[in-house]
């Protein structure tokens, strides 16, 4: 069966965004071109490693003699984008992505696939239910500037959690935290 591929090509609007509290988050990569918009499901530190992994990218693209693509070292003030997410419809959960460049058109490509979960016992099972879904994928192109927005929003989402015990190192949360402090 042919896989759906939700393509964005030069999307009007690409953001990591969360529902729900720091400590109950979810996050999303929701992209919107025209009425088209598509969310899908990430995992914290998905969305931790992709900013991470972008800006490592575009710093090595600058370091190109002359800088061919017009890397911007910083994020393009008028790029930034602080607006909650639209309305989430969850197109799926998110498994394996891989990023790249695309020198063609110097734009940053993100391509996300849905968890694959095959358990050994239910594997006929799964195989019926799975030929009633077709499989899809995500696939989005950006801009340079708009990357490098990216990526910092998606740094700020993920900073914006529960804020961290100086004692013990793990998370607060707003109702109460127990901690052991490490022994010396």
């Amino acid at each position: 069966m042919p896989t759906r591929v939700h393509e964005f090509s030069w999307p009007d609007r690409v953001v990591i965004g969360t529902v729900g509290l720091p400590g109950a988050r979810t996050f999303y990569l929701q992209v919107r071109a025209g009425k088209q918009v598509v969310s899908i499901a990430m995992e914290k530190q998905q969305s931790a490693l992709l900013a991470e992994k972008i800006d490592e990218i575009l710093d090595q693209l600058i370091a190109v003699k002359g800088n061919p693509f017009s890397i911007p070292t910083g994020t393009p003030i008028e790029l930034v984008d602080n607006e909650p997410l639209e309305a989430v419809q969850e197109q799926f959960r998110t498994g394996a992505m891989s990023l790249g460049w695309d020198p063609t058109t110097a734009q940053i490509v993100i391509e996300a696939h849905p968890i694959t979960d095959i358990d050994g016992d239910d594997h006929d099972e799964s195989l019926h239910e799975d030929a009633a879904h077709e499989p899809e994928m995500l696939r989005v192109r950006m801009p340079v500037g708009t990357a490098r927005a990216f990526a910092m929003r998606s740094r700020e989402i993920v900073g914006a959690g529960r804020p961290t015990c100086p004692l013990c190192g793990y998370p607060m949360d707003a109702d109460g935290h127990i901690c052991t402090p490490p022994e010396v």
